[in-house]
């Protein structure tokens, strides 16, 4: 049931240290040291291996870090020095995405707006570039968000953390900005004041040395800002204004590259940390002052009341600020969707919402599943938290009082233009597939080539029984997982995949990849296309339906290409399929990839394929790789190694043009191991490689 959040101060805090997951500490952010704890997986005992770049302002702790850790001061970071900065840049641009017409009639655009503050590891753990595991957290409800915190900071690792390039490369695409962490932790959690001071210190000019470079940070690395938890007590009124003045100096360094700058309810203008759960006369010079904004955004501490947030609505429009750039705390790191919350105080029925919402470690949806989870049981769990319970997805509110965000906060797309195409790999699997074939048995993960998702999870138009719809890890086309549909067919059933905005012409196609499972009846498709957007929220578009072919069981992949030009030139509104199923018999219909485009397309070859460096590590090879960019858009690029046989094994695959390769054997008498480089096109198709050879 609902309930409003205490007021009493909250002690759910997380360790800090080498041992500890990373979080903010306090009332407010934070979880169980047992599961911070539980979280921690040791570093592979790799030198070449890569991780998420971490810092302290610039004094170091006294002692000597733990395992797999290492102390640095962002105050000394030049990017000439930094040996991982070609694993850790994104180069996905962030793309633009417009509102299309709700899903959901409950649903606003252009009110409440949703961040996630999510750790992904424990501060000094990020990997830069993915890992040989599919046990990872891989959102994909990027339509719902508007920001993305990339979670960490502890006072034994590092209270800075950058975002790995894999996650702000899919947020990119996504059209979402990523923000780093900075963390001044409170005392009793190993924070020291000095920090807090390091942060804020001037040079002899009266600059503000550290906030120029955090600009340089995010600009190089290539994400788009910073969230700002300043906890540690002790500080006065003289520090606060210290504090305020280096926020409004790197809201200035940043202006023109994009820095965002999202503050936290912490610290308040007497210097003290007084989590006041509202924006109010104490914390609002760090929001606003008489010269303008200073931060974007004010994350409220999970305190608040329905009484705190309007006020503090009310306040922000004084203030000459929208109300939706305040953040309500909502923790679901221990009870996900059993969260109590007052629904109302937020968004309310039948008026305005108030503010935008925060939620805090949503990746409880992969972390409550016991051990043995499947990739396949987190995004069912994913899909519950962010669109609801199947059809129930539709009805706000729901069992337990879960307000699932689909219902409340429109979706967003950057279907803009052509050519778009999508294999529905979720960015992580327990193979990967090529043409329907495995190129490598070894499970995997890499945010940074996820595809662009249907955002809607999962809209079906049926007279009949609503089939089943999930990700599916057991086969693909490309990649690691593809979409799955199951079910009697009792009638057709239209499945909404992609609102859009893409141009259309004469000679646009759309390419539909799909097969039947051996024991499914058949099925007949259709590619349901709108020119038209939905005539309201939560109706279907005016599809009109093309023939895309008959499939039986045992046929296999196969590509269908249908013309759009009989529609005529204009705009596409909407993307789907019909599928109907014959005498009721139960249908289990794979699609494995969609592309529309005008033509096809080929990438040029990257160049300068070398290997930078090398370890040997439990009798295998590491390396690290490196390639010139290739002409042209490019997608990503993509890795294998040629085999004496003539087969080629995928090794991984990034945005950028730097790659570490763990665990290379021998195979057989080789003399040399032949390593491969392509670049892929957005439509999936792939350039001439690169090579080099790895002598044994």
């Amino acid at each position: 049931m609902n309930r409003q959040p205490s007021p009493v101060p909250r002690r759910r805090v997380l360790l800090a240290g080498a041992g500890a997951a990373a979080a903010l500490a306090g009332p407010s952010l934070g979880a169980s040291p047992a599961r911070a704890a539980g979280r921690h997986r040791p570093r592979a005992a790799d030198s070449l291996q890569p991780y998420a770049s971490y810092w302290f302002p610039d004094s170091l702790p006294p002692g000597t870090p733990g395992d797999g850790i290492t102390w640095r001061s962002l105050a000394a970071w030049q990017p000439g020095t930094d040996r991982d900065l070609a694993f850790n840049r994104s180069t996905v641009p962030l793309a633009r995405r417009f509102t299309p017409v709700p899903a959901h009639t409950t649903a606003r655009a252009g009110q409440a707006r949703i961040s996630a503050l999510a750790a992904f590891d424990h501060t000094a753990g990020n990997p830069s570039q993915g890992s040989a595991t599919a046990d990872t957290y891989a959102p994909t409800h990027w339509a719902l968000l508007d920001e993305l915190v990339f979670w960490g900071g502890s006072a034994g690792e590092g209270l800075i953390l950058a975002p790995n390039a894999p996650l702000v490369d899919a947020a990119h695409r996504n059209g979402v900005p990523v923000l780093g962490t900075v963390f001044l932790p409170p005392v009793a959690y190993g924070g020291q004041l000095r920090w807090t001071r390091d942060l804020v210190r001037r040079d002899a000019a009266g600059r503000f040395p550290l906030a120029a470079k955090l600009v340089q940070v995010a600009t190089v690395y290539g994400f788009d800002g910073w969230f700002i938890n300043a906890e540690t007590g002790g500080g006065d009124a003289a520090l606060a204004a210290e504090m305020q003045a280096f926020l409004r100096a790197l809201r200035a360094a940043g202006a023109g590259q994009g820095v965002r700058i999202t503050w936290y309810d912490a610290m308040n203008r007497t210097g003290q940390v007084g989590w006041q759960g509202a924006l109010d006369d104490l914390n609002r010079s760090f929001f606003q002052d008489a010269s303008g904004p200073v931060a974007d955004s004010l994350f409220v501490d999970f305190r608040w009341s329905a009484r705190s947030l309007a006020d503090s609505g009310r306040l922000a429009e004084q203030l000459g600020r929208s109300r939706y750039e305040l953040w309500a705390g909502v923790d679901v790191e221990s009870a996900g969707w059993d969260t109590g919350t007052d629904w109302d105080a937020i968004l309310p029925e039948g008026r305005d919402q108030v503010v935008s919402f925060g939620f805090y470690r949503p990746e409880w949806t992969l972390q409550h599943l016991p051990a043995g989870r499947t990739p396949g049981q987190f995004h069912a769990a994913d899909d519950r938290f962010w669109a609801g319970e199947g059809a129930a997805a539709a009805r706000p509110g729901g069992a337990g009082g879960w307000r699932a965000p689909a219902t409340a906060v429109a979706d967003r797309s950057t279907l803009t233009a052509l050519p778009f195409a999508t294999g529905f790999n979720t960015g992580h699997g327990l193979r990967w597939y090529e043409a329907g074939k495995v190129t490598s048995e070894a499970p995997w993960s890499h945010l940074g080539l996820q595809d662009r998702l249907p955002p809607r999870r999962w809209v079906v138009h049926t007279e009949g029984q609503h089939p089943d719809i999930s990700w599916d890890f057991d086969d693909a086309w490309r990649g690691g997982s593809s979409l799955l549909v199951r079910g009697a067919l009792d009638a057709p059933a239209t499945v909404e995949l992609f609102p859009a905005r893409l141009p259309a012409g004469a000679a646009t196609v759309l390419d539909l990849t799909h097969r039947l499972d051996p024991a499914s009846g058949p099925v007949t498709v259709e590619v349901a296309v709108a020119t038209r957007p939905a005539p309201a929220p939560g109706r279907p578009a005016p599809y009109v339906h093309l023939p895309a072919g008959t499939l039986q069981p045992g046929d296999g992949w196969r590509t269908d290409t249908v013309r759009l030009g009989p529609l005529g030139s204009g705009t596409l509104h909407a993307l789907g399929v019909r599928l109907t199923g014959s005498g009721g018999a139960a249908v289990a219909w794979r699609l494995g990839a969609l592309a529309v485009h005008d033509g096809p397309a080929s990438p040029a070859a990257p160049g300068g394929l070398r290997v930078t460096d090398t370890a040997a590590v439990d009798g295998a090879v590491s390396v690290r790789l490196a390639w010139r960019r290739a002409n042209g858009p490019v997608r990503h690029y993509e890795l294998h190694r040629r085999l004496p046989d003539g087969s080629r094994r995928f090794l991984g695959g990034t945005c950028g043009t730097a790659l570490y390769v763990p665990g290379l054997r021998r195979a057989g008498t080789e003399p040399a191991a032949e390593i491969e480089v392509r670049a892929v096109h957005e439509l999936f198709t792939t350039s001439e490689p690169a090579r080099v050879q790895l002598p044994w």
